[in-house]
């Protein structure tokens, strides 16, 4: 399946962290999918040179732009937060202006590591999500994408259709519409997975996720069974 099907609503999406491996894959999954594309990074000239990499990627698919974080904000209706954890309260609170009235995804994961593999980290919050929501009380913020593996996003356009996206958000309009966006990642609607404070049980799974492609030598995912056929 190439795109993830026809879209129902198309987002113009800016990418904070849109240079780094997640934001890079999953930029290029929303331009296969004919969401209209803005990297944004603290270098508007990194930001640049990372779309014309995507573009060539995609041929005449999609356009991908680059610019500053708050042009890439400033222009979207729907921005996906893929920063490390470091230095990430002080980022939203430097750019809360420019994300106020926006719906924010956030796929950040606290994780720390130690000879003993990944550890979650323990965020006041509860989850980087919720600390996002907290900065950012005009923003609406929902939690997805922690456990797509950043190494296979820009290697295939096959959805991998036993991997399933969770999403959880307080805002159920806001949390529809990332439902929708995940089918361009996944190959079919994201699962509901509660309330945002659940992210705080989703970011750090994303350890054991390492510790199991470590041990297998593999890229696994997440797959939720029991469920009625999606489309």
């Amino acid at each position: 399946m190439g795109s993830g099907g026809a879209l129902v609503d198309v987002h113009t999406i800016g990418v904070i962290g849109g240079t780094g491996p997640q934001g890079r894959g999953l930029a290029y999954r929303f331009a296969l999918g004919g969401h209209d594309v803005i990297l944004g990074s603290r270098s508007r000239t990194r930001a640049t040179e990372a779309a014309d990499d995507l573009n060539g990627l995609l041929g005449a698919s999609a356009v991908v732009r680059g610019g500053g974080n708050r042009e890439a904000i400033e222009a979207s209706d729907v921005v996906l937060l893929a920063v490390p954890y470091d230095g990430h309260r002080e980022l939203l609170e430097e750019l809360r202006p420019a994300l106020a009235g926006k719906v924010v995804i956030s796929c950040v994961n606290p994780l720390g590591f130690d000879r003993a593999g990944p550890y979650g980290l323990a965020v006041p919050e509860g989850s980087a999500a919720e600390q996002a929501a907290a900065v950012l009380p005009d923003s609406t913020v929902v939690a997805a994408f922690h456990h797509v593996a950043a190494a296979t996003l820009l290697k295939t356009v096959d959805h991998d259709e036993h991997e399933d996206v969770l999403v959880c958000g307080d805002d159920a309009g806001a949390k529809e519409i990332v439902i929708k966006l995940a089918s361009t990642v996944s190959g079919r609607p994201g699962v509901d997975a509660g309330p945002l404070r659940m992210a705080r049980y989703l970011e750090p799974l994303t350890a054991v996720l390492i510790a199991v492609n470590k041990r297998y030598k593999t890229r696994s995912g997440i797959a939720v069974t029991g469920l009625r056929e999606r489309g």
